[in-house]
């Protein structure tokens, strides 16, 4: 149900093209998207019935506020801005770049081919990506010998041994006419675009030679070079009457998710699929559109010649953008791909239906069975925290965070205690509190759903003074509660109260997972802490051992066991005298037998 606020806004919206990006409570962006009609598609989140993720995200929703463009296009080009900037939780989220290796021929007066995996505005040609580095390798290896360039770092004023095995065209020792190097570079990219009959022809031209004048190991070199063009390059079915590098696009979608598989046709072969999965909160066409944006807006995505799409997609505008042809196949060898990209899509997303069966009850499910038991708001975020310390000395906190069920470590967060110097769970928790989401506040990220301590009412009370009375910050409480043998026993609300959480429910075995995560994280840094700090006592209690002297020997020996192992000489070595090596080996072998 929209609440007044939301129903006057609506009312409100323009009918123009534009970007729209929706709110939850704390005001943090959780969706953003495009639309033509800014009122129609708005007005469709609040005045429409929604399943799956839609459901959930217009359930969070709180507040929204639109951004008009002057044109469909320029609403692509927002949107894609806003997305990077934002991270909104609810849409598609790329990884960075390809990680697959590229074949690049350079742009100089001695032009070389190489393997590189970035792509550089520096002039040079690039072809790939290549399914793996092992197939750009034995690709590369077969053109340096039929069509060598420059192999070496030139002008070495003597031939070179890759001149002599034939791979380098001369660049060593004398100039090589930028004509020799011309003819070389058009066969290149003429069998990197698929054309291996040329190729073949040639090599068995060579190896028909060799054979003839009795050279039966170069002979056998060749037939191994045509062996792998026929296995390598030939192996896989020709898709296409021409060579034009494409990459193809198309989706599946149902229940509210959308699976995408993308080819990459190169020489007129599917040389890679890849696939993608999404939970769809906008129509699946909108989705794809944005998908395409980012993923040829990520670090090292080199740009086909043509891009093909499924019907119901703006290709003229997605052209306009990406400044590549993009184009739906109705008819033949690219209507019968796009199919198959159709029919993958669908098989992947049957299987991970059934995957999700099996994985939400542990994660999605867990994690809203723990906010129902606290009777608080569905959540996403949890963020739990704990202290470690030995008989009070090198105090620690740890924090973890687990987004719908799983740990995000990249999140994870260590804290060396400040305030205090003996074992104040109360005032540990006071600082690392504040330090944590005073933080948050000042560089405006989201902040978690729910906060969980690894302790009694004490830390509980004491992570609530912070967050109300410091922060102003009105986010849920709860503390993990330990048996005797320190194991996970309940859950504690804000007041105290066990909740009597079922221990064999998926909620519980969350909190347990969540419990031993922190408490593993808080542990293996005081360890850490711990080991450094006693290392760096034990020598600074040893007479002429000042702060330098001690970083020296911590740099170049790395233990305590490595420096007590060392000779004088090897002390001395460091940068330290005679009279203090030698001091230092005494000290550290009385303390051993101590």
């Amino acid at each position: 149900m929209t609440t007044q606020h939301i129903e006057n806004k609506l009312k409100l919206l323009p009918d123009k093209p534009g970007c729209y990006l929706m709110k939850d409570l704390n005001a943090n962006i959780i969706y953003v998207g495009k639309a033509k009609n800014l009122k129609n598609r708005v007005r469709s989140y609040f005045k429409s019935s929604h399943t799956g993720k839609t459901a959930k995200l217009v359930s969070e929703i709180r507040d929204f506020e639109t951004i008009i463009t002057s044109t469909d296009k320029e609403a692509f080009l927002l949107e894609i801005t806003l997305i990077q900037k934002h991270k909104p939780y609810y849409n598609i989220k790329l990884k960075q770049g390809t990680g697959y290796p590229y074949i690049k021929i350079t742009n100089e007066r001695d032009p070389q081919t190489l393997i590189v995996s970035q792509i550089k505005n520096d002039g040079g040609t690039y072809f790939g990506p290549y399914p793996n580095v092992y197939a750009a390798q034995e690709t590369l290896q077969l053109i340096w010998r039929v069509y060598p360039l420059r192999r070496c770092s030139g002008k070495q004023k003597r031939p070179c041994l890759y001149y002599h095995m034939g791979q380098c065209l001369g660049a060593c020792f004398k100039e090589v006419p930028v004509s020799a190097y011309e003819k070389n570079i058009r066969k290149i990219k003429s069998f990197l675009h698929g054309n291996v009959a040329t190729i073949k022809k040639e090599l068995t031209q060579k190896m028909l030679q060799a054979s003839e004048n009795l050279e039966f190991e170069r002979a056998a070199e060749i037939r191994d070079q045509i062996h792998y063009v026929e296995v390598t390059v030939e192996k896989q079915k020709i898709i296409s009457n021409d060579n034009t590098p494409r990459d193809l696009f198309n989706f599946y979608m149902d229940k509210g998710w959308i699976s995408i598989q993308i080819f990459f046709i190169r020489q007129a072969r599917l040389m890679k699929r890849v696939k993608r999965l999404f939970p769809c909160v906008d129509l699946p066409s909108e989705e794809l559109t944005s998908f395409i944006l980012q993923f040829y807006n990520q670090k090292n995505r080199l740009l086909p010649k043509e891009i093909l799409v499924p019907k119901g997609i703006d290709g003229q505008v997605l052209s306009e953008i990406l400044q590549v042809p993009v184009r739906t196949p109705q008819r033949g060898q690219k209507r019968d791909l796009m199919e198959m990209a159709e029919n993958n899509a669908k098989l992947v997303l049957e299987e991970k239906f059934r995957l999700l069966e099996l994985d939400n009850r542990k994660t999605v499910g867990a994690m809203n069975e723990i906010t129902a038991a606290l009777n608080i708001k569905p959540g996403h975020r949890i963020e739990a925290f704990d202290h470690s310390h030995l008989q009070g000395e090198d105090l620690v906190s740890a924090m973890v965070c687990f987004i719908d069920g799983r740990p995000e470590k990249n999140s994870y967060r260590k804290y060396k205690i400040k305030s205090v110097t003996h074992a104040d769970e109360a005032q540990s928790t006071r600082e690392v509190i504040y330090r944590r989401y005073s933080r948050l506040l000042k560089e405006k990220k989201p902040l978690p759903d729910l906060i969980l301590m690894d302790g009694a009412q004490i830390q509980i009370d004491a992570c609530l003074d912070v967050l109300r009375n410091q922060l102003g910050l009105q986010i849920p409480v709860a503390g993990m509660v330990k048996n005797k043998r320190h194991k996970t026993a309940d859950l504690m609300n804000e007041k105290g109260e066990k909740i009597g959480l079922d221990p064999q429910s998926e909620g519980f075995y969350l909190l347990q997972r969540i419990q031993d995560e922190v408490h593993r994280f808080a542990i293996t840094f005081h360890r850490q802490v711990h080991s450094k700090n006693s290392l760096a006592s034990r020598l600074d209690e040893i007479k002429g051992v000042g702060p330098k002297t001690r970083n020296k020997l911590l740099k170049n020996f790395g233990s305590l066991k490595k420096i007590a192992e060392a000779s004088v000489t090897e002390l001395e070595a460091v940068g330290i005298s005679e009279k203090t090596a030698q001091l230092i080996k005494v000290s550290l072998a009385n303390s051993e037998k101590s």
